[in-house]
């Protein structure tokens, strides 16, 4: 077994310097914040396209392609163990290919429409969640508001996101009706 496989957490200030497909630690951070950002901003135009029944098929893609890479590069990240972001980036990752079978397999057609619907505001309330998450761990007010991440601040936010979710994903379930709007 190599020196390096051997240490525990290389990563952890042990003066190594970790790189992610060629980048430093740092940089696929950033990267990977931005993806996850253009994601959700896709993700809150196609919410608003769905209620008024429009596909907005660009928009659509960017945001199952940029929430997927969100999934995908954060699985590139070096976390030693089974965790919370791993888990959430399982579920979102298994929900996103629920949603492009929908989309691109099942057409909308039948019982995909609200399946495909369900899926994509599942996928932009994770990625929500994750924001709320890292925000209160990354952003120093925010992290004295809720240094343990189990205090009311920290659970309001979640509750709010929650809430917002359901609510959208409700009603973009009655109004998305795209093959309605393509008749008329």
């Amino acid at each position: 077994m190599p020196a390096a496989a051997a240490s525990p957490a290389p990563w952890r200030g042990q003066g190594v310097r970790v790189m992610i497909l060629g980048l430093s630690l740092a940089a696929f951070t950033v990267i990977h914040v931005l993806i996850s950002l253009v994601a959700i901003g896709a993700g809150i135009v196609v919410l608003g396209g769905m209620f008024r029944a429009h596909r907005l098929d660009r928009w659509t893609a960017l945001f199952l392609i940029f929430t997927l890479l969100t999934s995908l590069t954060g699985f590139l990240f070096p976390i030693k163990g089974f965790t919370p972001a791993l888990g959430t980036g399982l579920v979102s990752t298994a929900i996103l290919l629920v949603a492009l079978g929908a989309l691109y397999g099942g057409h909308l057609l039948g019982p995909w429409r609200p399946i495909y619907v369900v899926c994509a505001v599942t996928a932009l309330y994770l990625n929500v969640l994750v924001l709320i998450v890292q925000s209160f761990q990354k952003v120093p007010p925010l992290h004295v508001l809720a240094p343990t991440g189990s205090e009311a601040p920290f659970l309001v936010a979640q509750a709010i996101a929650l809430v917002v979710a359901a609510a959208a994903g409700i009603l973009a379930v009655r109004r998305f009706h795209p093959e309605r709007f393509a008749a008329a």
